[in-house]
């Protein structure tokens, strides 16, 4: 709320500007923002990750992931989720201000290119239109409804092309100019241009051979499409890897000048130390890289969003002031974190297995059944329902078991053991052998679970190991080992986070110091319980086996971590193979991060359910769309492809040229964008368009009957795409254009009219610095998924004809 005698927000940005010190403003540009009590001036910190739930800041609701909020093709129910994650952050500041700030890190908008790429689970899709389109919703959410304050100022990120782990902060993402302008950026401009985020994070890679922090994009593109000012932030310590890892210029006084000149308003260097890039940046003044001006300019961005936050007004004139902690993990919020964990799964496989019948006796198996995972980005789980709590809540008869394989280690004739206690401890050879549970997360990375207490084993910072763990976690993951094999059986553990293997101390304690195999202890595995042999007994012992398989957020695939191969953990996958040949009423549950190439899944099971890692009601929203309480409404926003053969290199972000994604791939996915299945059946009848000739600008209403005609109701998401008959460059084989998510009672028939807009049927064109819409005609596609197409019509769009072939992709051929 403004009172009427309150001055224009520039003019009291204006006002405060000149009343600071060039010191003061400097104790401005550091992400821990210093206060100037002289002026009223609180400290400010940027930062508060809130991606799909606030995080590391103890408990509060954990939504699913934002690749799984994604898959609900619902933007009203993901601005929901925004809504209530930003009243979250708003209680959390209120009770400590200092430390939970109102500048949130989130939504993510990199189109997901590459299904490997570590954060995957952190986007919305591999269409850039689709992303804008949920992102714009999630920050609407975040930064409230109130026509001048901001609940929370909303940062997307990260700017630009930064779709891997691998050498991230050194590797450049070229990016020819049709890439950039069709692919790349639209994702950005959708929330900045609709006012929801107000702020950008620059990304930690360069782009095309210039580090990102110093992109002349920042400012030429990522600034121009926002109504108001955009304060942009610098990811973690990369301003400081312009001079250090990057190579890039000569000293860290030179890279903080040239990143403040490029348009980096806040630096997020040395956690809370604002010292250094102080320094560096005072400096910089005293050499002439950078002047005063230089700082205003930043100094006014970061003002602005703070006023707007209402951070430098009273209390009393705060519309979000009575948002206190009884939000958090609130009533209305679990239930809204069950509808969004529901309308998350999709069913990708069904041959009339699902839904299971009322009383049907079950086992529940594989390493996901009875746990909830949380990744880098979660809130603390104020409670957890898992896979088996949800079904046995529901069901008279529920078994389960991990599938994991239970081992003893010995050397010789003494064993490995650990103490039972919660706490756990060391571990010692000894004469008592302790069990141990295997979990196979891929790549042969596995963790030990101690079964006397249920804690894993980690590695201490003495290199100690010790079973005290609730599973691998932390920046740093030391939780995690490999079994490297020795000739007669024995193997080596091989702890990941160091490179280093376990030895034998001689007082007996087990220790990660060895650095060649061949100080390594070899250890003997004594098999105490086969794994998959034990879930196929109980498979064989019920009427259905639900297995589920999966990913462990923080292994494998995660920040810093991408990917090499789409291939379930062999272990996992072995299990499910043998429950199947003991009970073939096995419906397969994956819930994971990122898509698999699940080839025999597909090809042998009857019934394939995905979720992403769906939060603190993962459980009940399973249980209710298995047993057929909720028809199974989520479609994917990224292509299964059938073997990572199918894709092009990581670090190729040439999606034009390398016939990537959905837009241009030309082989046959495993699950194609856009799929995913109903127990209910539906009749596509009756296409119509409002023209069939239209000039730029104009929009086209596209309209289709859709049946239900079955006998129960069902939720269907029909999809718009369009494909350019004829063009002088290289054109998507189909592009998604708008959509439509209905539910529909049995026998109910419903038009359903979906918007073509003719101005977006543009592509760049690199020699005229522009869009261009060409005279062409389009087919319009409608149907349930990017490849299953139910009615064909076709528009013709009057633009300008192109004389001559732009210069990237111009020879690859028409469409």
């Amino acid at each position: 709320m403004t009172d009427r005698t309150t001055p224009p927000l520039q003019d009291r940005v204006d006002d405060l500007l000149t009343r600071l010190t060039l010191p003061e403003k400097i104790g401005l540009l550091h992400q821990w923002q210093a206060p100037v009590p002289r002026l009223g001036l609180p400290g400010f910190r940027t930062g508060t990750e809130a991606l799909h739930g606030v995080a590391w800041l103890g408990p509060a609701t954990v939504f699913p992931q934002a690749i799984g909020l994604a898959s609900s093709w619902n933007p009203e129910l993901v601005r929901a989720v925004g809504d209530a994650v930003g009243d979250e952050v708003r209680a959390k500041h209120h009770a400590d201000p200092q430390q939970v700030g109102l500048n949130v890190w989130a939504p993510v908008v990199n189109p997901l290119r590459d299904p490997r790429w570590g954060r995957n689970e952190e986007g919305w899709s591999e269409d850039p239109w689709l992303t804008g389109r949920l992102a714009t919703a999630y920050a609407q959410g975040l930064r409230g409804g109130h026509p001048e304050r901001l609940r929370t100022a909303p940062t997307v990120k990260h700017f630009l092309g930064y779709n891997n782990e691998t050498d991230r902060a050194t590797t450049s993402s070229d990016l020819p100019p049709r890439v950039l302008h069709e692919y790349e950026l639209p994702a950005f401009r959708a929330p900045l241009a609709a006012d929801a985020a107000v702020a950008a994070m620059a990304s930690y890679n360069l782009v095309d051979g210039v580090p990102a922090h110093l992109s002349p994009l920042i400012d030429s593109e990522l600034r121009r499409w926002a109504p108001g000012e955009v304060l942009v932030v610098g990811d973690a310590g990369a301003v400081s890897n312009i001079a250090g890892l990057q190579g890039h210029l000569p000293d860290h006084v030179s890279g903080f000048a040239a990143a403040l000149r490029a348009g980096i308003d806040s630096f997020t260097e040395d956690d809370a130390d604002s010292g250094p890039t102080r320094r560096h940046l005072t400096e910089a003044l005293h050499r002439g890289l950078i002047s005063e001006s230089d700082v205003d300019r930043a100094v006014r961005r970061i003002l602005t969003i703070r006023m707007r936050l209402g951070d430098l007004d009273p209390p009393t004139t705060d519309p979000y002031a009575a948002t206190g902690p009884e939000v958090i993990d609130c009533p209305a919020h679990r239930n809204l974190a069950r509808e969004a964990a529901r309308q998350s799964i999709v069913l990708l496989r069904n041959s009339g297995l699902l839904p299971l019948a009322p009383g049907v006796r079950i086992a529940v198996l594989g390493p996901l059944a009875d746990v909830v995972h949380t990744d880098w980005y979660s809130g603390t789980l104020p409670y957890a329902v898992d896979t088996c709590q949800g079904l046995a809540q529901r069901l008279p008869e529920v078994t389960t078991h991990p599938g994991a394989d239970r081992i003893a280690l010995r050397v010789g004739d003494r064993f490995v053991g650990c103490p039972n206690e919660a706490e756990g401890g060391p571990l010692r050879l000894g004469v008592d052998a302790a069990w141990f549970d295997v979990f196979d997360w891929g790549r042969d990375t596995v963790a030990l679970r101690a079964v006397g207490n249920g804690r894993h084993v980690g590695v201490n910072d003495d290199g100690a190991l010790v079973n005290d763990r609730s599973g691998p976690g932390g920046w740093v993951v030391r939780e995690t080992f490999q079994f490297d094999p020795l000739p007669g059986g024995a193997v080596l553990l091989r702890h990941l986070a160091t490179d280093r293997y376990v030895t034998v101390d001689r007082a007996g304690r087990l220790r990660v110091d060895g650095d060649d195999r061949q100080a390594g202890t070899a250890f003997d595995i004594d098999l105490v319980v086969d794994g998959a042999a034990r879930a196929a007994e109980l498979a064989a012992a019920a009427d259905v086996a639900v297995v589920t398989l999966g990913n462990h957020p923080m292994v494998n695939g995660r920040e810093t971590e991408d990917r090499l191969d789409l291939s379930l953990p062999a272990r996992q996958e072995a299990m499910l193979r043998a429950v199947h040949a003991a009970n073939p009423r096995t419906v397969l549950v994956v819930t994971s991060s990122y898509p698999y190439a699940l080839r025999w899944a597909q090809e042998q099971l009857p019934a394939v359910l995905w979720s992403a890692h769906g939060g603190q009601e993962h459980g009940h929203a399973l249980a209710e769309v298995l047993l057929g309480d909720v028809d199974p409404g989520g479609r994917l926003t990224q292509t299964w492809y059938a073997d990572v053969a199918d894709l092009p290199d990581l670090l190729d972000y040439d999606v034009i040229g390398a016939d990537s994604t959905y837009l241009y791939y030309r082989g046959e996915p495993l699950y194609p964008f856009g799929h995913g299945l109903s127990y209910a059946d539906f009749d596509y009848r009756d296409l119509r368009l409002s023209a069939t000739s239209v000039s730029v600008g104009e929009v086209v209403e596209v309209s289709v009957d859709v049946t239900n005609t079955s006998d129960r109701p069902g939720v269907e998401v029909v999809q718009l795409y369009t494909r350019q008959r004829r063009s002088r460059v290289k054109q998507p084989l189909r592009q998604l254009r708008d959509f439509a998510r209905v539910v529909l009672a049995p026998g109910e028939r419903r038009t359903v009219t979906l918007r073509l807009r003719s101005a977006e049927l543009s592509w760049w064109d690199a020699d005229r610095g522009g869009t261009v819409v060409e005279d062409a005609t389009h087919t319009v596609l409608v149907g349930r998924s990017a490849t299953d197409v139910r009615l064909v019509g076709a528009v013709a769009v009057h633009g300008e004809p192109v004389a001559r072939p732009t210069r990237p992709h111009a020879t690859s051929g028409v469409r």
